[in-house]
């Protein structure tokens, strides 16, 4: 009896003074379900509201795609109505190129150039004077992003003309949402 006590013992001394143990182990990856990632395309749709000297509405559906995290490039077409009260009304629609520069997460930059034909009636003392033309327009503008889906902003038409313009004001404000 006192060799098998002696055997326990000293099988117990070498299991707890082991410096190794071997286990069979399992690895677990877990994928994070909150994190996205951000598609390289997106669609949005823009709209503007100016009431600076009459009623400016715009809708400006467009398509980008993400050339990097901070760089996009897209179209768009849009269409827009301008009214000065017994003295104007103008329907646009024409197409856009944007580009877009998102330094930070919060702040996005602008650059849009648009090409848009004009329908013009214009009320005068010997009636309604019609003129129909094409106008361009080059933005430059900044937003906030609201989110990674909801930028607001405004942008300045570098290239307007008080006297020859289709818009009522050179600075638009916008919100650009995108799915």
């Amino acid at each position: 009896m006192k060799k098998s006590i002696l055997k326990i013992a000293l099988f117990a001394l070498v299991c707890f003074t082991c410096t190794q143990t071997f286990a069979q182990t399992t690895n677990i990856s877990v994928i994070d379900s909150a994190a996205t990632v951000e598609p390289k395309l997106k669609f949005g749709c823009g709209f503007g509201l100016n009431f600076l000297g009459g009623t400016n509405i715009t809708l400006s559906p467009n398509l980008r795609y993400a050339v990097s995290d901070k760089f996009n490039l897209g179209a768009g077409i849009q269409g827009s109505y301008t009214s000065i009260k017994d003295v104007q009304k103008t329907t646009t629609f024409g197409a856009n190129i944007i580009t877009e520069y998102i330094p930070t997460k919060k702040f996005t930059t602008l650059l849009e150039f648009a090409q848009l034909k004009v329908n013009n009636t214009r009320e005068t003392t010997t009636g309604e004077v019609k003129d129909n033309f094409w106008e361009s327009a080059l933005f430059v503008g900044a937003g906030y992003n609201i989110n990674n889906k909801i930028t607001i902003g405004a942008k300045y038409n570098v290239l307007y003309d008080d006297d020859e313009s289709v818009y009522t004001s050179p600075i638009i404000p916008f919100v650009n949402i995108s799915f």
